[in-house]
């Protein structure tokens, strides 16, 4: 698959948390080989659970699938930049390449905000490309976020 399937598929992640009334985030972890490992959503209100984020639940799943703590050469995949936290994870978790769609100049931890990837104090960057469903990720927010005003 390539950059526009898969962020189509974390685009329809992103709608299932709406739907269920979460902050639409959807990601995927694809190993190397192209398979895809995990697919997630936000989980934050369901599981009343901070740091239920989409991208740090699909690199979990994917690490418990690989019996593994780092997850060389794969890719994250997620509709909006990831935050600090979940960037961070990304750096732990020692990924290949994170692919986002919609920037986040209020929230987000790698192009905006912590800029965690060019600290000093990161131990591994990550490749970032972005841009690839940015529309339509921004759509499925702003109107997430006008139906709760």
């Amino acid at each position: 698959m390539d950059d526009v399937e898969l962020m189509r598929l974390a685009l329809d992640e992103a709608a299932a948390g709406a739907a269920s009334g979460e902050v639409p985030v959807g990601a995927l972890l694809v190993g190397p080989d192209g398979e895809i490992l995990a697919r997630a959503h936000n989980l934050v209100e369901a599981r009343r659970d901070p740091t239920a984020h989409a991208e740090l639940l699909a690199i979990r799943a994917a690490a418990a699938a690989l019996d593994a703590k780092r997850l060389p050469g794969c890719t994250l995949v997620v509709t909006l930049e990831p935050c600090a936290m979940c960037a961070a994870a990304a750096s732990f978790a020692r990924l290949e390449r994170v692919l986002y769609g919609a920037d986040d100049p209020k929230g987000g931890g790698v192009r905006h905000g912590a800029r965690v990837f060019e600290q000093p104090t990161c131990h591994w960057r990550p490749r970032v490309d972005s841009g690839i469903g940015a529309s339509e990720a921004a759509a499925l927010l702003q109107g997430f976020f006008r139906a709760r005003r």
